[in-house]
Order: C-alpha cells, then structure tokens, then sequence
C-alpha cells in the first residue's frame, strides 16, 4: 500500500459516490466551499493498493498557524471500510507520517458512525446495537476522543434524526411516524395553494435565512458561502434550493368563500382571523416568496440544512410542509435516508430554541441517532496542549 496526498478530483469524486460512508461534508465539493470561506487548504488523500486502486480516502481541511505548522480536519470522517482494521490502522499510521511531513500539530476526525442506539431521551437502549468495539480500537490507534458533548460544541452536530428510507416499503409507511400535530399543519399548508419549486436563485433563500438566523440567535454565514456551495454541488445534481410561493390575493379570496358557508362560530374566528391576517401582509405583487430551503446531497443520502421564512411562512407552519416535500422527494430519488442533519443530545436543554428545534425535527418521524464524536490524532503535544489557549486569546483580539 502507498499513500497518495494528491488524490485527482475525478478519482476522488468516483470512489466517494461509491463508498458507503459519503457524507456532503467528505465530499471533494465540501473542500472547495471550504477553502472559498474559511480560510482553508483542502487536501485529498488516501491509500492506494499495488496496482494503484484506491482503498480508502479523506478530504483533509488544512488550517495554517504561526511558526509555519497546521491543525487539520477531516470532517465526518474517512472513506473507509471500518470493520477492515489492518486498514484502519495502516490508514492511521500513514496519517501521523503525512503530520510529520507537512508539520501539523493534530488531525481531527469526526465520523458519522452511531455510538450506541439511544431513545428518545437520548438514553443508551438496553441490548441495542453499538459500536462499543470500533470506538475502543480507535482509543488503542492513539485517538484522543474530545467527549460526549450534548449540544453543538464540536464541529459537527453529535446527534440527528435520520428516516431510514430503505426501511419502508411506500412513503405513506413515512407518513405515519410523522406526529399528528405535524401532519395536521402540513395537511393545513394546501389550503393555502402553496407553490413549492426548484429555484438557483440564493438571493431570496439568503435573505429569508438572515432573518431566522437572527431570530434564533445563530450565528450568519456571509452570502458567498450559500452560493458556493449551492453552485459547486448543484453542477452534480447533488443541491436543490426549494422555494415557496404565495398568491395573497388569492388565499384571501378562498378564505372569504370558506366564511360564508361556515356556521360553526370557533372556526367562523379562526377563518377571520387568517382574513385579518393574510390582508395585513398583501403586496401589489402576485406570487411572493415566503420560504426557502437549501438542501445537499449524496449518491445515497440527503441532508435539509438551511431555511429561511418569512412572517407569513411561520404563521402557516410552512418549516412543516417544507420538510415534508423534502422527505417525500428524497424517498422518491430512492435515497437510503433523508437526514435533518442535526439537533441536540439533551431534549431539554434551556440554552437559545435548541430544545424548540429538538422537538420539531422529532415529530417529523425519523430515528434518533449519536455519533461517536470528535477524535484527534496528536502529532505535537506540547503545541496540541496550548494551541486552544492561543486561538482563544487570537480570537479576542481580532474581535
């Protein structure tokens, strides 16, 4: 076996659609946006076979520091088969050679591989399946494991709820692991006449965005990243930008002809309420966009990561329907899963709307997973050991 530190992007591209741990976050497209936005040199690497097939990869994530050293990054992990462990191991030691050649301080891995099956507590299931074992041989291979952190400390989200498509014989199998209270929204969303489209405009979906990042207090990306990535992945057919639209005119006008003919008081309100509401909000304009949706792909799977709504979008609960039309096409595409890529590993935790977010990705059906968290391959330790005493000091004065 030889290792290759320069991996060509149609090579990478063909073994990453092929091998089972793809993620969009190992993806050659990933390094790119990656290397426009943060600052960071991707590098594609891997272990070749003697007659120069590729065995296994990874996009590393190159950071450089003062004293011309580095930490790197593969996120969401290698593409290898982990059950090989003489390929693992060889995988690692030529890993701590490449450090040593290129003078990094550590490497950091975060796999998307579950730790233990959990419920909905976020509690170890009795019996249930884990990968107790994998986890202890990376710790024996000289992995230092960052803890089983709950919320977003890491860089990558440690727990997510995932719809194992291939689990279900039809999507109305689907349908009914969503709750109740969510399908009665999205059952709600049509009387609206809602036109959901595919759109390569980012323009509406960055600004509608800006808004929630706002509301819920995270932190905004600037416009160029959205774009990136939406454009490099899109040129795959691995990015769809869903857009939602609304004729005011026309809701307004439904809704009026709903009044007269109902005669139940409690629903009379409710009607002339929407009324009261959808005028407040008219435009001269006949279709207005209220809601975007920004989602990535694999050969097998599919992330919803980025929305942006709109005053009229949350009054309908248009997040609801949105993540429904998101299910039902990635299932359609016969994607393996459709993941909503990540929430929390404490249901009830009071930091920001964390718990809010929790608690509407979980009525949308699909299981609870955790990751087994970050692992980093020290090469320094001294410069390992005081290098986040030093971003964090760095990271006040640039503030």
């Amino acid at each position: 076996m030889k290792f290759d530190d320069n991996i060509s992007k149609e090579e990478y591209i063909k073994f990453w659609e092929n091998n089972a741990n793809q993620h969009f976050l190992n993806s050659y497209w990933w390094g790119i946006v990656s290397n426009n936005n943060k600052g960071v040199i991707p590098k594609y690497v891997g272990l070749r076979n003697d007659n120069n097939e590729i065995l296994c990869e990874t996009l590393i994530l190159i950071k450089k520091t003062p004293l011309n050293m580095s930490y790197l990054y593969a996120p969401r992990g290698f593409l290898i088969n982990w059950d090989n462990k003489e390929l693992v191991k060889e995988f690692t030691n030529s890993l701590k050679d490449y450090m040593k050649k290129i003078n990094a301080i550590y490497l950091r891995v975060d796999p998307a591989i579950m730790y233990q099956e959990i419920d909905i507590e976020a509690k170890p299931i009795k019996d249930g399946k884990n990968n107790y074992e994998l986890f202890n041989y990376l710790l024996k291979l000289g992995y230092n494991h960052k803890g089983f952190y709950k919320l977003y400390e890491g860089n990558q989200p440690r727990y997510t709820f995932r719809t194992i498509n291939k689990n279900y014989n039809s999507f109305e199998e689907i349908e009914k692991t969503i709750s109740k209270s969510t399908m009665r929204d999205i059952k709600r969303s049509y009387k609206y006449d809602l036109k959901i489209e595919l759109s390569d405009n980012i323009d509406d979906f960055y600004e509608l965005h800006k808004r929630v990042a706002n509301k819920d207090q995270f932190g905004l990306k600037n416009e160029n990243y959205f774009k990136d990535m939406f454009n490099y992945f899109k040129e795959y057919n691995y990015a769809k930008n869903y857009v939602c639209k609304i004729n005011l005119n026309n809701v307004i006008n439904n809704l009026k002809k709903e009044l007269e003919n109902e005669f139940n008081e409690e629903r009379i309100n409710k009607i002339k309420k929407d009324i009261a509401f959808f005028e407040s909000k008219k435009t001269t304009d006949d279709d207005i966009v209220i809601g975007s949706m920004l989602c990535l792909y694999s050969k097998i799977g599919a992330w919803a990561l980025y929305i942006g709504t709109d005053e009229i979008a949350e009054y309908i609960n248009l997040i609801n329907r949105y993540c429904y039309e998101f299910l039902k096409d990635s299932y359609n595409e016969k994607k393996e899963f459709s993941d909503l890529f990540g929430t929390v590993g404490d249901p009830h935790t009071k930091y920001k709307n964390l718990a809010g977010i929790f608690e509407y990705k979980r009525k949308l059906g699909g299981t609870y997973l955790e990751w087994m968290g970050d692992f980093d391959l020290v090469n320094k330790p001294f410069w390992y050991k005081i290098l986040p005493i030093l971003l964090k000091i760095y990271r006040k004065i640039k503030k």
